[in-house]
């Protein structure tokens, strides 16, 4: 049947205050879960070659209209200067960006080697009473 819902089926849909509030909760955990699982001693990302673009372009339209505050105003004029922009005239930002990338890999695995080093660091400083601890523990397990 092709006709309107009956009123009563989509009354029995509606979800219950109680349970709304409650997925609530278990977003708002899952987002802290993830900002502690976040290393804040990583390097920042690298910037693509449009906000490179982008640098320079603020600098420029603020030299230029200096009375205009608004960042929208500056971005979509950003965005459609670089729509415009040819693959020869992007270049040398891509260029600058593909640099910064590979800077940005070269400081990602130190930053990795140098956790890799805490975390083996960390768990041969046991002791060899609390290694073992552990030892028993496992075998009476």
């Amino acid at each position: 049947m092709r006709g309107p819902k009956n009123t009563a089926t989509i009354a029995q849909k509606k979800l219950n205050p109680d349970t709304m509030k409650k997925t609530k909760v278990d977003k708002s955990t899952t987002k802290k879960e993830k900002a502690a699982s976040k290393n804040s001693g990583a390097p920042k990302r690298p910037p693509s070659a449009f906000f490179v673009f982008m640098e320079e372009f603020r600098k420029d339209y603020k030299e230029n209209f200096p009375d205009n505050k608004s960042v929208s105003v500056v971005a979509k004029e950003g965005g459609v200067k670089w729509k415009s922009m040819s693959d020869t005239e992007k270049a040398p930002y891509v260029a600058i960006a593909a640099t910064k990338k590979a800077e940005y890999g070269i400081a990602m695995k130190q930053h990795n080697d140098d956790l890799n080093e805490k975390e083996k660091s960390a768990s041969t400083s046991k002791s060899s009473s609390e290694t073992n601890d552990d030892v028993e523990q496992e075998a009476t397990s």
